[in-house]
């Protein structure tokens, strides 16, 4: 197919006593435009379907349409402006694949991969994960429906979330989908509906592909080395500071000579600096919700 899925006709996708690989994350994504999601399988995200990592698969909402047009919404009770995605529609597609049995599109890596060894493996960089989400049936999938609506999605959610086995995505169109879909869902899914900044967009789509790659960059074994994201920014409260690299001198600007010293100490010092100054600047009110210790607080002048 012209977008790079692999149809596997009925498949099987997670059922709740299925066994997974420890690492091993399986996305199914609902859309009305499912060759919107088409970069899920590029670069990183790619390289992880190729390492068995990350499996994804796309379904076409319209699949669970009935009638000549396939309408997938209607008008709003009490009126308004806009159209409101069907019940009739949504809870078969998420029947369907809550319990496995689903008619989807299998996304495959975009483009082969380097097989030689990664800098982590050659190093023996330990593959850590972070904490599992509390809260909830575990033995449930997880279903994140955005959604400008929902409670913000951050750096936090995105480290619970990268130990999950199964999420799905709903993604809403127009004036969103029928309440009663969500509240319905609840019986089958563990329910989050989340919103990625105060704007509206179009669709979901754009907000899953920001959310899938927030949270498959964090399991194990996709990225090349874990400092790689235990230094994010909001990994430890705080905006990251600058980065830099060859040449020394570019353009009249300067590498700081503190990167060359060899003391791990001072330059560990000077990045978190950095990072306190960026974010004071920026984002000062992550500063408040940030434990300070006296150098911190010397540096932000609140002493």
């Amino acid at each position: 197919m012209v977008y790079g899925f692999r149809g596997l006709g009925r498949f099987s996708a997670v059922s709740s006593s299925q066994e997974f690989d420890a690492h091993r994350l399986r996305l199914d994504v609902i859309s009305i435009f499912p060759e919107y999601l088409d970069p899920l399988r590029h670069a990183l995200l790619g390289k992880a379907i190729e390492d068995g990592i990350l499996e994804v698969g796309v379904h076409d909402l319209r699949k669970w349409a009935t009638g000549g047009h396939k309408a997938v919404d209607d008008t709003p009770y009490g009126g308004g402006p806009g159209m409101v995605m069907k019940p009739e529609v949504w809870g078969p597609a998420l029947d369907d694949i809550a319990a496995g049995h689903v008619v989807g599109d299998e996304l495959e890596s975009a483009s082969p991969h380097l097989k030689s060894a990664r800098h982590d493996e050659i190093e023996g960089v330990e593959k850590r994960a972070y904490e599992v989400e509390a809260a909830g049936d575990k033995e449930l999938p997880l279903l994140l429906v955005p959604t400008p609506a929902g409670k913000p999605f951050t750096q936090t959610d995105a480290q619970g979330w990268s130990n999950e086995r199964h999420i799905v995505f709903a993604c809403g169109r127009y004036e969103g989908i029928d309440q009663r879909v969500i509240d319905d869902a609840a019986k089958r899914y563990r329910v989050r509906e989340v919103s990625i900044g105060d704007y509206v967009l179009i669709g979901g789509e754009v907000a899953v592909l920001v959310i899938a790659e927030a949270v498959v960059r964090l399991i194990p074994g996709v990225l090349g080395n874990r400092r790689s994201h235990e230094e994010d920014s909001f990994s430890d409260g705080l905006l990251e500071g600058p980065s830099y690299t060859k040449p020394r001198s570019w353009r009249g600007l300067d590498v700081p000579e503190v990167l060359f010293s060899g003391n791990h100490a001072k330059v560990d010092r000077w990045r978190r600096d950095q990072a306190l100054l960026r974010t004071q600047a920026v984002r000062p009110e992550l500063i408040d919700e940030t434990q300070l210790d006296a150098a911190d607080r010397k540096v932000l002048g609140l002493d």
